[in-house]
């Protein structure tokens, strides 16, 4: 037995023991492990890193939300980050200047976001490839265009003084109490991602990825199929981009919308693994912590994560999320061989 099999496998048991208990149940037991992280990350370091721990799981919701598209789906997309720009502002907007709270303003700027995925969609589901890539590309300059020059938007100073959430009395004016409200809405980010590769929603998506024509034979309405997925996508990217305005100090400005973060996104996919929920999470916590380690390098970002994502993909292809694949084959392999020789005569 290896290191990582004797590491791995009490995790994957205990795992399966809470399955058997409940589905749900190991979701709750990660999430009660997770909750005192922002103490303990303010006592060993300081805020600045339950700061990094916010930022990676606005990260995770993005990259969870970008894997169906591009990695259920297929659809070669880069102009997420246009749709997370689309769901800050609005959310932003409507707290602002309507006084909304934001429970009132998250859903607002979740479903703008969801309609600019309809916009989008419709006219991309015709396109593939490369044609799809500078589409998308286009919507995620546009848009960060239009918030840099548009006073209403923020335009060169950004909006400030975003409200924080606030339930009965107690506020999320802080890094360590907004953190409670973004892992929460990550793990049900998450569970739902799952939940839609389990159904036959989710066999339709990856049916398209494998071949279309093939998809459209066996009688799924493929553009329909693609379009969905967009307003999946673009539903994830708004959550993302709301929880981001509100959290504190409450301040957005439209470099935080640049394709940098775009690279560093579609990073976060490569290195996960397109198309691999866990890896995808791994990948985004991974990279965030990167990023923030060269922010003094920042004219050399684009640089150094365009060459990552080459080696990436030159020696690990099928990128974290493949070799946890390839791992659980492998003990499966084994342990039907090991099987096959204990019953033999």
């Amino acid at each position: 037995m290896t290191v990582a099999t004797a590491i791995v496998r009490p995790f994957t048991q205990a795992v399966g023991k809470l399955s058997a208990v409940h589905r749900l149940a190991p979701w709750l037991l990660v999430y009660l492990l997770l909750l005192p992280l922002p103490y303990v990350l303010s006592g060993l370091f300081n805020d600045y890193y339950v700061y990094l721990a916010n930022r990676i799981c606005i990260f995770i919701l993005l990259t969870v939300g970008l894997n169906i598209v591009k990695g259920f789906c297929g659809q070669v997309t880069i102009g997420h980050v246009g749709l997370y720009a689309i769901g800050a502002v609005s959310s932003a907007l409507v707290s602002l200047h309507l006084g909304a709270p934001f429970w009132v303003s998250f859903p607002i700027g979740v479903l703008v976001a969801g309609v600019a995925g309809i916009i989008v969609g419709l006219p991309s589901v015709r396109l593939e490839g490369a044609y799809l890539a500078l589409a998308t590309l286009g919507l995620g300059e546009s848009v960060r265009i239009m918030i840099a020059v548009t006073p209403l938007f923020g335009s060169s100073t950004g909006l400030i003084g975003i409200p924080t959430p606030e339930i009965g009395g107690f506020v999320f004016d802080s890094f360590e109490r907004y953190y409670y409200l973004l892992i929460t809405a990550t793990m049900i980010g998450i569970y739902l991602s799952f939940s839609i590769l389990r159904s036959a929603t989710g066999r339709a998506f990856m049916a398209i990825r494998e071949d279309t024509i093939a998809a459209s034979v066996h009688g799924i309405n493929v553009p329909q199929y693609k379009l969905l997925a967009f307003v999946i996508s673009a539903l994830y990217a708004g959550a993302a981009g709301a929880l981001f305005a509100h959290m504190p100090p409450g301040y957005i400005h439209h470099n935080n919308f640049t394709i940098i973060e775009m690279v560093t996104l579609l990073l976060m996919v490569v290195l996960g693994g397109i198309g691999h929920i866990w890896g995808g999470v791994i990948g985004a916590i991974i990279v965030t912590i990167i990023y923030d380690q060269t922010l003094e390098f920042y004219f050399y970002q684009p640089l150094l994560f365009g060459l990552s994502m080459v080696i990436l993909v030159m020696f690990m292809p099928r990128g974290i999320g493949g070799v946890i694949d390839r791992y659980f084959v492998t003990r499966r392999f084994i342990g039907a061989r090991e099987g096959k020789t204990d019953g033999a005569p």
